[in-house]
């Protein structure tokens, strides 16, 4: 976050600051505890369009805003990967910026089961999902962002109000706002995957297996 004026009082989660040319402060605060904070060199994106990012992420791929992002690039990729959707929207190597607020919400809109197999899509539904996930972080940013807590707030110190307009994440047990079928919620990656079962239904081999507590 950049703080106007050098000086001003620390902020709760605070692990690092430093002091800009025009007395300004840029600081590192980090509730989490999961990122750092280091000085890298510049090195060329592994995804052939000429960016530079810090070397040590070069090998993450360009989100759905970014000029040189190929949608249809990406959705090859997904099907050429023998593991679940969603996963694959979680692979900052894939497509970056996708959150798993925001792959729940772009799966729902696309009918998509998060465990369906890229494989197992067709390159126009993965294209088509990746277009709902850019739509979803566009409506996202419109609202100020997705806030639960009182860290995450704009420069103004306002929470954002997209969660407000979320269809299933966070809305277990409720109606699918499209077939009122009650939302369901499973563990996924040590996270919360939410979901319609009858707009997304579920892979038959999951269908059989159970993968996961669900709740609903």
């Amino acid at each position: 976050m950049l703080v106007t004026g050098a000086g001003t009082p620390p902020v709760r989660h605070l692990h690092a600051r430093a002091i800009l040319d025009d007395d300004n402060e840029l600081r590192f605060v980090d509730q989490r505890t999961f990122g750092g904070w280091t000085v890298v060199p510049l090195a060329e994106a592994i995804d052939g369009t000429g960016v530079l990012l810090p070397a040590p992420a070069a090998h993450i791929a360009a989100d759905p805003f970014e000029e040189g992002f190929d949608a249809l690039a990406a959705a090859r990729l997904i099907r050429r990967r023998d593991t679940e959707i969603k996963r694959l929207l979680l692979d900052q190597t894939v497509v970056s910026g996708i959150g798993n607020i925001y792959a729940d919400e772009a799966l729902w809109r696309a009918g998509v089961h998060g465990r369906r197999r890229g494989g197992a899509l067709t390159l126009g539904k993965v294209t088509e999902t990746l277009g709902h996930a850019r739509d979803v972080m566009a409506d996202a940013l419109a609202a100020g962002g997705t806030s639960f807590d009182a860290l995450y707030v704009n420069v103004n110190g306002a929470s954002g109000y997209f969660d407000r307009s979320l269809d299933v994440y966070g809305r277990a047990g409720e109606p699918c706002s499209r077939c009122g079928t009650p939302v369901v919620r499973e563990d996924f990656m040590n996270r919360g995957s939410h979901f319609c079962p009858a707009c997304q239904p579920a892979p038959r081999r999951v269908r059989k297996a159970s993968g996961g507590r669900r709740t609903a």
